[in-house]
Parts: structure tokens; sequence; C-alpha cells
């Protein structure tokens, strides 16, 4: 299949969440919203106990935004939207009242190392290199710092934001807090993720939506704050830096 999806599997309770773009899965705006809208709509159904963020393809999990659509962006209003889109796909992640497994098999970059730091408990393969290659292109990891910061700490985060050159080895994340394990194949890592998931499932729900709550504490203003990082992406891109920049990637 080469054009670009969100599907759910639901299996032993387990709800397998999966997107895939042709270009490296990375997202533009009408993917996000639909993994926003799949990951909310999972978390409400009863069927589903855990859910498994994945994605289609061998060694890319995801490349963060859609350069395609960053190119087209002509107004600071355009701008907020697009760069809106990891807002809220990281926010239903936040919000969904269950365990969220991560299953990164490749290369993650900007957005998509946002995504992996906002599962509740991710797990890799040692193909799982992460890059914030933002400043590159004159913006920031403004919408995913919160996540990768929560997650990894100020000091790590920094360091790949400003690094923005450098993919850092899965190991180095697994250190810092963004992996709880790495695998040695893609295969072993999907049985560990499988059998994760349905031992979960074995668990109290509620003990599960409360430790959740536990797990984001201090994080109710980041509708607000998130949309926040959103503008000043959207500012940012239409600086005559950024514009030069992206010509590049036409």
């Amino acid at each position: 299949m080469t054009d670009p999806y969100v599907k759910i599997d639901i299996q032993n309770e387990v709800g397998y969440i999966e997107f895939f773009h042709p270009a490296h899965n990375s997202l533009p705006g009408d993917v996000l919203a639909k993994l926003a809208n799949t990951i909310t709509e999972a978390g409400a159904n009863n069927a589903i106990k855990v859910i498994v963020l994945k994605s289609g393809g061998a060694r890319t999990f995801c490349a963060g935004a859609s350069f395609k659509e960053l190119i087209n962006i002509n107004d600071a209003a355009t701008g907020k939207v697009f760069f809106s889109g990891f807002a809220n796909v990281i926010n239903a992640m936040r919000k969904c009242p269950k365990f969220i497994i991560g299953r990164i098999q490749g290369k993650t970059v900007g957005g998509g190392v946002g995504l992996a730091a906002s599962t509740d408990y991710c797990m890799a393969s040692k193909f799982a290199a992460i890059k914030l290659s933002e400043l590159n292109i004159g913006i920031g990891p403004f919408v995913v710092g919160p996540a990768i910061e929560r997650k990894m700490g100020l000091s790590a985060m920094s360091q790949i934001a400003i690094d923005a050159n450098s993919f850092y080895p899965a190991e180095w994340a697994k250190q810092k807090g963004l992996f709880t394990q790495v695998y040695e194949s893609t295969e072993e890592l999907d049985a560990a993720v499988r059998e994760t998931a349905e031992h979960l499932c074995t668990y109290n729900t509620e003990a599960m939506t409360a430790m959740k709550k536990v797990f984001w504490k201090g994080t109710d203003d980041w509708d607000e704050l998130l949309a926040e990082r959103a503008k000043i992406s959207g500012r940012l891109v239409l600086s005559e830096f950024t514009k030069d920049k992206l010509k590049g990637f036409k």
C-alpha cells in the first residue's frame, strides 16, 4: 500500500494504531488529524484496554512534519494550523485514559520524536536513531519540546535541539529515558511489544487510568501551551531564512 493511511487493528484487547506516508512517514495535516481522532476514539472504545502506536514501513518511524505542506505556507494563521497538527496528536495522547505503548522500529525526526515522547512506555529497535532537525530550517522544536523535555529532561532536549544535524543512537535515547528497551531486530521488538501490551491488559483498567493521570501531572495547560508554541513556529516558517532553506527541498 503506497497511499497514506491511519488504521486501527484490535487484537486481544490491544488497539494497534498504525500510520503511514510514502514520504518516510512524514505527516501532513490530514494524516495528523486522523491520527488524533483515532487515538481519541480508541481511548473511548471499551473493547480496547491498551493502545500501541506504530508506523508502517521498515526503517523510518516518522520523519516529522510534511515539508511539502511546509513549503506552501504563506501566512501566520495557516502556519499555526499546520503546526497545531502535532500539538493535537500529543494532546490526544496525553488525554487518552489508556496506556499508549510506542513501537519505534526506525529513525525518527522532529515531530516523530515528539510522538515517541508522548507515549507512556516506548520500545524501540536499535535502528531507531533520533534527531531534532528544526533549527536547520530556521524554526525550532517548539510544539514537541514540552513532550520531549517531560520525558528526557531539559538537558537532553536542548542538546539534540541545538545539535540539529546529528542523529543520536537508540541506546543514547534509552539512557536519557525516551526508550525503555532497545531490541536487536524489528521481530524482537514486535514480540516484546505484543507481550507487554497483552500483559498490561490483565491489569485493573481503573488503576492504569489513575496512574496515567499521575504520570501526566502538571500538563493541564498544554492545550494553551502547545497552541502558543504552534503560533511561534507558524510565524518563523514565514521568515526569509526558512523560505530560502525550504526551496532546497522542492
